[in-house]
């Protein structure tokens, strides 16, 4: 084909194109403002998730520290992360009490028996950019939708707090989890001896024994 026989329209998509492919070429380099913010670094981030009011009516919460929960980022499954801290706090109410410094009071709503506000912290490794930190091609920012889920539970909440984590952070979380790892691990074992022990049929010489640790043999009436 002659360039003389190009109308004005065939100049137009030959010059969309040329655009397209250099861009795309720009794109692909990292060189130019269309491409994404490039990584600074790669660190590990801790990020907590308000979850609020949520109903628990079991004696134990579903999170314990150290145990890893599967996180679902905007309906997108991403993967398990371990849970490194667990606040639960029960819902409040405010009642009005008859003080001028302070006329109200913040007490457990005991209309809602089992509603909680859950924080649970988590740690994950991040891609660290200029537009914050990326992980699972996820943005991890304040307000983000997020769904923890276990083995009994799947229940969501937002994100509330970033942060990037230096390696003394990492060193004192990974001693944290230990330490409430030990803490929970002794508890169980007494919650369970606690009921074996309860669980054993009373014999006459263990109510003898109690009967004397606590006040003295009563005489035999003849």
């Amino acid at each position: 084909m002659n360039i003389k026989d190009l109308k004005p329209l065939d100049y137009i998509i030959i010059v969309a194109l040329i655009v397209v492919v250099a861009i795309g070429a720009l794109v692909l380099l990292g060189k130019n403002k269309f491409s994404k913010s490039p990584v600074e670094a790669t660190k590990k981030i801790a990020f907590q998730v308000m979850v609020r009011g949520v109903t628990i009516t079991d004696s134990k919460l579903p999170f314990k520290i150290g145990d890893e929960s599967f996180i679902t980022i905007r309906n997108v499954p991403y993967t398990k992360l371990q849970v490194v801290d667990v606040v639960a706090q029960p819902r409040k109410t405010i009642i009005p009490i008859n003080n001028p410094q302070q006329p109200f009071a913040v007490i457990d709503d005991y209309s809602q028996p089992y509603q909680y506000d859950l924080l649970v912290t988590l740690i994950d490794d991040a891609k660290i950019t200029k537009d914050g930190a990326v992980a699972g091609g996820n943005k991890v920012k304040i307000g983000l939708p997020i769904v923890l889920e276990g083995f009994n539970y799947r229940i969501g909440g937002t994100i509330s707090n970033v942060q990037v984590l230096e390696n003394k952070d990492v060193d004192a979380i990974n001693k944290f989890v230990q330490e409430q790892k030990l803490i929970q691990n002794v508890q169980e074992a007494n919650a369970v001896a606690v009921k074996k022990q309860d669980l054993q049929p009373k014999t006459e010489t263990s109510e003898k024994s109690i009967d004397l640790k606590n006040k003295a043999p009563k005489e035999e009436v003849k």
